[in-house]
């Protein structure tokens, strides 16, 4: 196949960038879209040219770290498809494609299409955790739980930060992300001592980090490669309610014991 790409070439977070555009000549079907950036990188390279910068690790729709934008989409806007996992015989011959890196103000771009989504990691250190002893893993029967809540939990923690929800919501909103993290451990008996806790520092994270408010527009769910459900948001937004009035009287005590 023949491709025009149109690529966003950004030196670092100081640089205004712009699109570049590349075309190639003779890309497979068989490939995945990050083997024709790694085709159109070689021949940078060898033409002396700065290579394009692009995220990527396992290559196998799990890690989440190869997103960026296609055709104005998140992944490409395949269903339940990270970038790693498209494959070019979704294009035809003569196409033109633009790829861009995820926009939203709290992933800033590091270079072309690499942004800083740090911020993610930072929302999951808030609360991302549960009272257990270290050491060996504990007997899976020993705690036991509704299967039905072990299997929504199982739904959330498929999450893979990949951060395409940030990416396709209008608002730039983190709160898929943020529910899934929250709610795979408050649905399990071990999540329970942190639960408000945990909503409510999760929550309050994801806001200093700057980024966006749910109004439901449901972008995010289109373009999450794992189809987690916004059902989720519904349910961190109840622990966060539960837990700032909790917080609230709490706080309302110690001031009457004073």
């Amino acid at each position: 196949m023949k491709l025009t790409l149109h690529i966003w070439r950004q030196r670092d977070r100081g640089d205004r960038g712009r699109f570049v555009t590349y075309r190639l000549d003779d890309v497979s079907p068989h490939m995945s879209f990050l083997e024709m950036l790694d085709v159109l990188n070689e021949q940078l390279v060898g033409r002396g040219e700065e290579p394009v910068a692009f995220d990527h690790d396992c290559r196998e729709g799990i890690c989440g770290a190869c997103g960026v934008v296609i055709n104005g989409l998140p992944h490409g806007g395949f269903p339940g498809t990270t970038t790693c996992q498209l494959h070019m015989r979704h294009f035809q011959d003569g196409d033109e494609i633009t790829v861009e890196p995820w926009r939203s103000k709290a992933f800033p771009v590091i270079k072309d299409l690499v942004v800083d989504r740090s911020a993610l990691d930072r929302i999951a250190q808030a609360g991302g955790f549960i009272s257990v002893r270290t050491g060996s893993a504990p007997e899976a029967n020993s705690v036991p739980g509704p299967k039905e809540a072990a299997d929504l939990a199982m739904d959330a923690a498929e999450c893979i930060g990949c951060g395409a929800c940030v990416a396709a919501c209008p608002n730039g909103a983190a709160m898929l992300f943020t529910a899934a993290k929250i709610s795979h451990l408050g649905l399990l008996p071990q999540g329970q001592p942190e639960r408000e806790r945990r909503a409510r520092n999760m929550v309050s994270a994801m806001q200093r980090e700057g980024f966006g408010a749910c109004t439901n527009y449901r972008e995010c769910e289109a373009a999450c490669p794992k189809r987690i459900s916004i059902n989720f948001i519904a349910r961190m937004n109840r622990d966060f309610l539960k837990a700032s009035l909790l917080h609230g009287r709490e706080r309302g005590g110690k001031r009457q014991a004073r």
